[in-house]
């Protein structure tokens, strides 16, 4: 066992603040990373407040963080696909039960078994997992992915969830060329949407409360920008879509983006909002038309995506930030005043 400088919150209202945390020695096929970069994602921000207690509650002192990116500086000896130097990157797991159905078909992330970056019980040291605002991490050498040497490091953090979380569902519904997209919501989530589909050749239709954010939208890579609360624009597309990625949190009338879909066309939630939406089912039935959800990926298809982004100069737009402006940037982030990631250097951490 060794530690391991952090940031961690002492309760749901206390403002992360620097700590020192146990990380294990690493085993025969374990991996451990000096961190570069760890983005900040909304739901480390949920976790931290213990706001998502009805799904599982939070474990304190709590230390966020499943978008890390790093250098390996020590591998065990068992281990075959890392050698200290290499970029390497960890995301929302770090361990599953390897073998069930999910795992064997490269879907850990549905797992009954998973065990995630942070807030999930630590088989080897007792207590809590602990997340990627650290200077260093030890993880299983299954769950450490290999990132490419010519993308910006703190640009690729978010990819690990917020770039798995959009490319998943859209390789899975089958968006390639000829197909037209739609992307609801222009923040953390719906410009990696935005990216992906433009790069897997689809012709992309982004979808915005703000029309402040229709510039925005094409320079991110969308052919077009709507403002969904223009009726006539809206209209304007009606039953054309072969696909919509819905990133939206807020509540929000799907049934308006469900008569968008062509034919067969499928709508797929990965934001998720508090309240229950009302559905009409004639809008579902009339074009056999279908509503979908949609989590992270497995580790093959965070690899692929990570090799993807490798080969198309894909990032996501970060605002790069020391730590000690964590709980700064947890308050922006409620504002929607980012764009459109935070990404946190961590080697302000040895200022801490």
């Amino acid at each position: 066992m060794f530690h391991a400088k952090a940031y961690s919150a002492a309760s749901a209202t206390a403002p992360l603040a620097p700590t020192t945390i146990a990380r294990r020695e690493p085993t025969p096929h374990d991996v451990q990373l000096e961190i570069l970069f760890c983005g900040i994602c909304h739901s480390d921000l949920h976790t931290v407040r213990n706001e998502w207690s009805s799904l599982m509650s939070t474990v304190y002192p709590c230390v966020p963080g499943h978008e890390i990116v790093g250098r390996v500086t020590r591998v065990g000896s068992a281990v075959t696909k890392f050698a200290p130097g290499d970029l390497a990157a960890v995301g929302c797991l770090v361990d599953s039960d390897r073998t069930c159905p999910e795992c064997k078909a490269g879907f850990e992330q549905f797992c009954p078994g998973q065990v995630l970056t942070y807030n999930a019980p630590d088989k080897h040291l007792g207590g809590v997992t602990y997340g990627g605002y650290s200077d260093g991490i030890v993880v299983d050498e299954r769950f450490v992915l290999r990132v490419p040497s010519n993308l910006d490091l703190a640009g690729v953090a978010p990819l690990l969830c917020a770039g798995i979380t959009t490319w998943s569902p859209l390789r899975h519904w089958g968006v390639t060329k000829g197909k037209k997209v739609g992307v609801v919501g222009i923040g953390g989530l719906g410009h990696m949407g935005v990216k992906f589909a433009r790069a897997l050749g689809a012709h992309v239709v982004a979808f915005t409360t703000s029309p402040s954010k229709k510039e925005d939208a094409l320079r991110l890579g969308a052919h077009e920008a709507v403002v969904s609360r223009n009726a006539d624009e809206m209209r304007k597309h009606a039953a054309s879509f072969d696909f919509i990625l819905d990133t939206v949190s807020a509540e929000h009338d799907l049934n308006a983006y469900v008569q968008l879909l062509r034919r067969d066309g499928t709508l797929t939630l990965v934001g998720a909002p508090e309240r229950p939406s009302a559905l009409a089912a004639f809008g579902l039935i009339l074009g056999r038309r279908s509503i979908s959800g949609s989590p992270i990926g497995g580790i093959p298809e965070t690899q692929e995506m990570l090799d993807f982004c490798g080969k198309h100069g894909i990032t996501a737009d970060v605002e790069v930030i020391p730590v000690q402006k964590v709980n700064e940037a947890y308050e922006r982030m409620l504002r929607s005043d980012v764009k459109y990631r935070f990404s946190i250097d961590m080697a302000s951490l040895k200022a801490a």
